[in-house]
């Protein structure tokens, strides 16, 4: 019997197409299983599952949240072509030969999976999982994952609907009113894929005392749900950041670009998984907490096809840009950006785990340190 007890010398799974990236919907999964041994090997079947399923795991104090949805289940016993089966079934496989055992299925249709995802306390995976048994007990085990993606056209009317948004915050300083700051903002559309530009319009406005930062940033929140509790997992994204806004001034966003960057597309359809995108637009105030504004986002597979876009030619990191139409901004003097070149701040890109919100402007003005001109003064038209 000791011959019994070694494994195959190759035992894999080779999917027809190794350079599929994703399969979905209504799509085949087929390839072949490869096996071959060092001694002669007496097989009671060979079986293939494949498997598709969401599971979150995660302590919770000391409670161990654990969930798990089902999207696929298939099983089949495969077959040698041409090759004699004993009385019972079993199979003899010798050494020096290479089996392979030939295998398709096809996956659920549009709607009924999900897309596969990978988070800090969760999974959605899709695997081909073969199983050798001998006296119909499993021997030898090999599994072979793929992925799988829904897609989500961002080109339907609902992702293509403009996002707007306003927010305001009234500071105080030891309890006495100190003015307002507030955002007025809009993106064209819900919808993106990785790689295209998010075309921000916003205005900021500043009547408390103190110096002011508006900045934007995609914001990735990942929502797992296990033993009726919910554990919530935030990633700061990429991110874009404007000039320093004074006391009674506004600064204007007008085509301010953010790109996206490679991500994972939204989740939608799971139970026990979420993957959900904004883009968080804020104000830091010193000695305060942070002006936010949330517009929602989708992040789709099929990318936006161009029709009624601004396209990238018109918007700029400086904002020179003209607003988009459908913006309703009321015109306002010039911010002090726009006067003085020497004073403004970089608004290149930056990483936003590099946000340094806690020190990167003073809590009040103080006028005789920037020795600002004045504004320009406004003529009438006859």
């Amino acid at each position: 019997m000791g011959v019994l007890k070694k494994k195959p010398k190759t035992f894999e799974v080779q999917l027809s197409d190794p350079n599929k990236s994703a399969y979905s919907g209504g799509d085949k999964v087929a390839g072949r299983v490869v096996v071959e041994v060092s001694e002669v090997t007496r097989i009671s079947a060979v079986r293939l599952f494949g498997i598709g399923c969401a599971k979150v795991e995660y302590s919770k104090g000391k409670l161990r949240c654990r969930e798990e949805i089902e999207y696929l289940k298939y099983e089949e016993v495969l077959h040698l072509d041409h090759q004699p089966t004993d009385a019972d079934g079993s199979i003899t496989l010798r050494p020096g030969n290479k089996y392979e055992f030939m295998f398709g299925f096809e996956l659920p249709q549009a709607g009924c999976l999900v897309s596969s995802y990978a988070g800090k306390f969760g999974s959605v995976q899709y695997y081909v999982n073969v199983v050798i048994e001998k006296s119909g007990q499993p021997f030898a085990e090999c599994k072979q994952h793929f992925k799988v993606e829904e897609p989500i056209d961002v080109n339907t009317q609902e992702l293509m609907t403009p996002v707007t948004g306003a927010k305001e915050k009234k500071v105080t300083c030891m309890f006495i009113p100190d003015g307002s700051v507030s955002i007025v903002a809009r993106i064209d559309r819900k919808g993106y894929c990785e790689g295209e530009d998010i075309c921000i319009d916003a205005k900021f406005e500043n009547t408390c005392s103190r110096i002011v930062i508006p900045k934007a940033g995609i914001i990735a929140k990942h929502i797992y749900l296990a033993n009726n509790r919910t554990k919530v997992f935030c990633e700061k994204l990429t991110s874009v950041r404007g000039n320093h806004i004074i006391s009674g001034m506004c600064d204007m966003w007008q085509g301010r670009v953010l790109r996206v960057p490679k991500l994972k597309p939204t989740i939608l359809g799971c139970d026990i998984i979420h993957v959900d995108y904004t883009l968080r637009i804020y104000v830091h105030i010193p000695g305060s907490e942070k002006l936010i504004l949330e517009l929602p986002l989708v992040i789709g597979t099929i990318p936006f096809n161009g029709l009624n876009s601004r396209t990238s030619s018109m918007s700029s990191q400086d904002g020179s840009s003209p607003s988009s139409t459908c913006m309703s901004i009321p015109s306002s003097p010039p911010s002090y950006s726009e006067i003085s070149q020497d004073n403004q701040m970089d608004s290149s890109i930056i990483p936003i785990l590099n946000d340094y919100d806690e020190d990167d402007s003073p809590i009040f003005m103080r006028i005789s340190e920037y020795h600002l001109p004045p504004p320009p003064a406004y003529t009438e038209q006859n």
